[in-house]
């Protein structure tokens, strides 16, 4: 196998779990809510089209999750103070809340699926983890750590991640 068919066959089987933990969970909300949560959290407000971009998905399709989103309080649209014609799309506490119970509840639906990794196993995933997530601007979160602590199972994976950021003006809602 060369390189690029491990790397490839890693992220087959990265979805494929993803998806059987996804639907073991149970929930009722799309998997583009979760998806969309997670880039305004690690993102901050975007514009809709960017969003949509983001996602990879229509502007339409974006329009009516987005809809669906602000209507349970979990996104917010807010304008920009530089141009009040533009607004973005911000994360609620609310949304931030949901998403943080829902990666808690994909662990939880995870675990059994890799509970009988050898410690040399968990030892490949993180550095693969680690290699990954740095490839993608994202801040490595379990390199070089060897065993996991009880801490480490209840940590809160949207930890300092979610504050809003920019000014209170920046942080409008439109009404």
């Amino acid at each position: 196998m060369t390189r690029h068919d491990d790397l490839q066959t890693l992220l087959l089987a990265v979805h494929a779990l993803t998806r059987v933990a996804a639907l073991d969970t149970q929930t009722d909300a799309p998997a583009a809510q979760w998806r969309t949560l997670t880039l305004l959290r690690d993102h901050g407000p975007q514009r809709l089209g960017d969003l949509a971009t983001l996602s990879r998905v229509t502007q339409p399709g974006m329009t009516r999750l987005v809809h669906q989103m602000d209507e349970a309080g979990l996104v917010e649209r807010r304008r920009l103070p530089d141009d009040s014609r533009v607004s973005v799309i911000a994360a609620t506490a609310k949304g931030l809340d949901a998403l943080a119970g829902w990666y808690e509840q994909f662990r939880a639906a995870l675990a059994p699926h890799v509970a009988d990794l050898s410690e040399r196993e968990w030892d490949a995933v993180g550095v693969a983890a680690a290699a990954l997530s740095l490839r993608v601007g994202m801040a490595p979160t379990s390199a070089g750590r060897n065993e996991t602590t009880d801490d480490e199972d209840d940590a809160d994976p949207t930890e300092d991640r979610g504050a809003p950021t920019g000014s209170a003006e920046e942080q409008e809602v439109v009404r």
